[in-house]
């Protein structure tokens, strides 16, 4: 990818995550954009599982878990992302949860990924729902391919998956992901 088309992405990723700071909503407004935004999650399950077919199991023995089926990222100096998904726990959708970034240091380019975050307890999932949970800057993401979510393990009640979808980025940056929740 030529230096100017990452240069581009990134300045799409990074205006996209300020208009998202100010009018995005964790639940989409309409019935049609709860329901695209379904068929996403649908879809990225169903990929992660055929790429990783343990990840079923490892989500079924999880309390609850979160899917973001489409995170955009893009730096250049400093960067963000954000991404809209769905809370599940026991099986059950219970609501939506979007998730932003902010990032500092060397990095240019533009990426999108698919993220899962899988909580072992009530308790950890709880954290999540409160707005009292953060990604450490040192828990690393299980990227999935066959027999990943085998050899998962959970950190602090946590374990996270991560599928990318495209695009490339060079980064040595500081930085930290948010998260909010809304019941459905």
């Amino acid at each position: 990818m030529s230096l100017q088309r990452q240069v581009v992405l990134s300045m799409i990723g990074l205006f996209a995550l300020m208009l998202c700071g100010v009018g995005c909503s964790t639940q989409p407004k309409s019935a049609e954009g709860k329901e695209d935004l379904h068929q996403l999650v649908e879809s990225d399950l169903k990929q992660g599982m055929t790429q990783d077919p343990t990840l079923d199991d490892f989500l079924k023995k999880a309390y609850g878990y979160v899917v973001y089926p489409k995170v955009g990222k893009g730096a250049f100096i400093a960067g963000g992302a954000y991404g809209r998904g769905e809370v599940y726990q026991q099986g059950q959708m219970v609501g939506f949860a979007d998730i932003s970034q902010a990032t500092i240091g060397l990095q240019a380019g533009g990426q999108a990924f698919s993220e899962i975050i899988a909580f072992e307890s009530e308790q950890a999932m709880n954290r999540f729902k409160a707005g009292k949970f953060a990604l450490a800057a040192n828990l690393s993401a299980v990227v999935l391919k066959s027999g990943a979510a085998a050899s998962a393990r959970y950190e602090d009640g946590v374990a996270v998956f991560t599928r990318p979808h495209g695009g490339a980025m060079v980064e040595a940056a500081v930085g930290g992901q948010s998260m909010s929740y809304q019941p459905k």
